[in-house]
């Protein structure tokens, strides 16, 4: 089953993608703003590469 582009709606969706080292591309109101491997995951933001995202304020979604 294919996960392109399915949504990373929770905790566990976001830390299986960090340990799986999947690529994510990450949205803000439908515009793609980022992607790449999850670095480092926080209660408040997701870094991805060397850039940090809200949670809050972000869709994060797998890109493959």
């Amino acid at each position: 089953m294919s996960r392109f582009m399915k949504t990373l709606s929770s905790d566990i969706h976001l830390y299986t993608a960090k340990l799986d080292r999947s690529p994510i591309v990450v949205f803000v109101g439908g515009e793609l703003i980022g992607a790449g491997r999850i670095e480092e995951i926080t209660e408040n933001s997701v870094k991805i590469g060397d850039k940090r995202y809200l949670r809050v304020s972000c869709t994060f979604k797998y890109a493959s």
